[in-house]
């Protein structure tokens, strides 16, 4: 009986692998990650104006610019005057960081005002009530497809 099978030196994953593709390039790259912060862009100015409010908002709130020197992958980034001289700028967006702590008690923060609001507008909804005819609140939501022409 003979062995028509190809030899197994052959089957690796090189041989394999799917032809690699050619791909836009992203139009925020992706910073190198340090233990303990998350990175964001944030609008420093938008169709060439200055926007002081926003970045002033977001450094009051924990958010520090990123130095080039933390991510040396950008350094062709860095701005070169101006008041983000040796930061992370593209396009009127600043690269900045925060502590990973701040973010989750942002979003605890964000979460209880969601909680709190929602039952304010149940509370009033429930107050216009009338035992003759009551209102349902049901918090359910479901898709359907409808059946098409």
């Amino acid at each position: 009986m003979s062995d028509t099978r190809a030899p197994r030196e052959i089957k690796t994953r090189e041989f394999e692998e799917r032809p690699k593709q050619w791909m836009p390039p992203d139009l925020l790259p992706e910073p190198d990650k340090q233990p303990g912060f998350d990175y964001r862009w944030i609008r420093v100015a938008m169709n060439a104006v200055a926007d002081p409010r926003n970045i002033s908002s977001r450094l009051r709130e924990g958010y520090e610019p990123v130095d080039v020197s933390e991510q040396p992958k950008m350094k062709l980034l860095a701005h070169r005057d101006g008041p983000y001289k040796g930061n992370i700028e593209i396009g009127g967006l600043l690269l900045c960081k925060i502590p990973t702590e701040f973010v989750g008690q942002m979003q605890e923060y964000y979460a209880k005002q969601t909680r709190l609001q929602s039952e304010a507008v149940d509370n009033n909804l429930m107050r216009q009530s009338d035992p003759r005819m009551p209102i349902f609140n049901e918090r359910r939501s479901s898709v359907s497809f409808g059946k098409g022409s």
